[in-house]
């Protein structure tokens, strides 16, 4: 049967795509170098890898796959061990019934075939992936832990305490856990946890315990990333070190439990909010890294687009009233009202926020916490610092009714107010606001600036690569801009995920008489939104994010996943 060699080499010569003598010169650099004849024709760009495995899926009838964007099912890459993976160049993709579908390098290596039939039992259907992209899906889906981590794991297998055992559900043997807390291995693998999130730019890390080991997931720019699978055995001296160094409860199980702690990394010093929460297998623990280095001194450094920037300034050089910033969870809006509020912070303004919890602490800002066990609740934490006579008030989220009417009534008495909502655009806040009671007048005359925010993904530097996009597409979604478009499939500078950092998205609108009118009569909120895109110049999330792909800063579909067609 023919080699992937010998339909490479067939292919090039009925193609004409190479003459003979550069084929010869190829063929003398592989047998030299020892190295595939497909890896050769690219590195020496004779062909491009899309269209060599565009002509070999032709003469082999095998389809392709890109592997970059493939949700993998971990019960499917566990079939076939990571050494063969590695020996034979594939990566499984799904099951159905008795067929295993696999990735393959070279789906003509009939050994690789024939010993993963054995392994599994199953019928083999092969599609053909770039050699580059196996690896980069081997290493993220085998690779899960490093090798220092590793290193620790083994070492905590040799020295762990034969006497600890797991004992009834949400129950452990709290002296054994403490004594085991502190074994040099765990607080290592703790120490190592910690550095790699903040190497690897990550924003929360989860330890999360399953029925047989407890996995770590890291969340960088966004999306969560699997890390780690500690040996069950020791879940319960990883609990109990993070619960001392969050200084939280450690007899304490049944309950959600939340604290925080600093280290220092590189020089700077990074809060970690911790939240514990009791699930089937254990406490799940989420701790999210607060980096004070993020909080830029006012706008500029944030990137948001210029005219978005602009109407925020103009907003927040008022005296009094209401500023929301709208948006789901994780979309920055913290750390935007945290750059407001540094911009603000001057030694002549008294500045209070009430929080729950409190994200970042700042030099020279009250925070208040909010604990509604003990009645100190958004409404009546509020009602006091009023009393203190503040200029700025900071509120975490407005919730519920009352705060919203406290807010709003303290806007109209002199304070600037910050907060957030949780709507899906920066007009829908006005509806939101009055579904909670609010009387419309009032949020005609306290709302000065309405935002939306969302974290938009930056296409990485290092691999991306220009792409053609339709025309016929682009009229569709209504993409106006000349622009270069970018892809990027992975790279070991992004970690493969073909993104590095996050930029902000801003839908900015300022409140005028015109639309306070409309507040007051009731008008549809699709005719005030209407009226801030026409008459204000407001820049919707999409526009602004359009922005972004014609700034080369980020891609089309990433565009398009965080916005909705206006």
């Amino acid at each position: 049967m023919p080699t992937i060699k010998d339909n490479i080499i067939e292919i090039l010569i009925k193609s004409k795509l190479l003459t003979k003598e550069k084929l010869d010169g190829a063929l003398e650099i592989q047998k030299a170098k020892g190295i595939p004849l497909r890896k050769v024709l690219v590195e020496q760009k004779l062909i491009s890898e899309e269209l060599l495995l565009s002509l070999l899926s032709e003469q082999l009838f095998i389809p392709t796959i890109h592997l970059s964007k493939y949700k993998f099912d971990h019960a499917v890459i566990r079939l076939i061990p990571e050494r063969l993976a590695r020996l034979y160049r594939l990566i499984p993709l799904s099951r159905i019934g008795n067929t295993l579908t696999v990735a393959m390098a070279d789906p003509l290596n009939i050994f690789a075939l024939d010993d993963l039939r054995t392994l599994t039992g199953c019928s083999i259907d092969t599609v053909i992936s770039p050699e580059e992209e196996i690896d980069h899906a081997i290493e993220a889906q085998y690779r899960i832990e490093t090798k220092d981590m590793q290193t620790i794991l083994n070492e905590s297998e040799q020295t762990k305490d034969k006497d600890v055992q797991l004992l009834k559900d949400d129950e452990i043997e709290l002296s054994s856990a403490l004594k085991d807390s502190e074994k040099a291995p765990i607080v290592k693998l703790v120490d190592l946890m910690l550095a790699q999130a903040l190497k690897k730019r990550a924003s929360d890390i989860h330890v999360e315990p399953e029925i047989d080991c407890v996995r770590v997931r890291y969340r960088i720019d966004g999306a969560l990333h699997d890390i780690l699978k500690i040996p069950k055995l020791n879940q319960n001296a990883i609990i109990a070190r993070l619960k001392i160094i969050s200084s939280l409860d450690i007899t304490e199980n049944r309950v959600p439990q939340d604290g925080r702690f600093k280290v220092r990394f590189e020089g700077k010093e990074v809060d970690f909010r911790v939240s514990s929460l009791p699930t089937t297998f254990g406490q799940k623990f989420v701790m999210r890294a607060l980096d004070k280095g993020n909080l830029s001194i006012g706008l500029d450094k944030l990137g948001f687009s210029e005219q978005p920037a602009r109407i925020f300034k103009e907003a927040i050089n008022k005296p009094f009233g209401m500023i929301l910033v709208t948006g789901p969870t994780g979309s920055g809006k913290s750390t935007t009202l945290y750059s407001v509020l540094n911009q603000l912070n001057t030694p002549e303004k008294n500045i209070i926020t009430i929080e729950d919890p409190v994200e970042y602490q700042v030099d020279g800002i009250t925070q208040i916490q909010v604990k509604p066990d003990i009645g100190l609740d958004f409404a009546s934490g509020l009602r006091s610092l009023l009393r203190q006579s503040p200029d700025v008030i900071m509120i975490g989220e407005i919730r519920d009714p009352e705060t919203g009417d406290i807010a709003i009534k303290a806007s109209l008495t002199g304070q600037m107010v910050l907060s957030t909502l949780h709507t899906n655009d920066a007009i829908s806040s006005i509806t939101r606001l009055i579904d909670m009671g609010v009387e419309p007048f009032l949020v005609a005359s306290s709302l000065i600036m309405l935002c939306a925010q969302r974290l938009c993904r930056r296409v990485c530097p290092q691999c991306r690569k220009p792409v053609d996009i339709p025309k016929e597409f682009l009229e569709k979604i209504g993409f106006k801009h000349k622009a270069t478009f970018y892809h990027a499939d992975g790279c070991k500078y992004c970690g493969n995920t073909g993104f590095y950092g996050r930029v902000a998205i801003l839908e900015a609108a300022l409140i005028d008489d015109n639309i306070r009118e409309m507040i007051i009569r009731k008008v549809s909120i699709d005719e005030i939104k209407k009226y801030a895109v026409e008459k204000c110049g407001m820049m919707t999330l999409r526009d602004d994010a359009y922005l972004k792909v014609k700034e080369e800063q980020t891609t089309l579909e990433e565009a398009l996943r965080i916005t909705t067609e206006e």
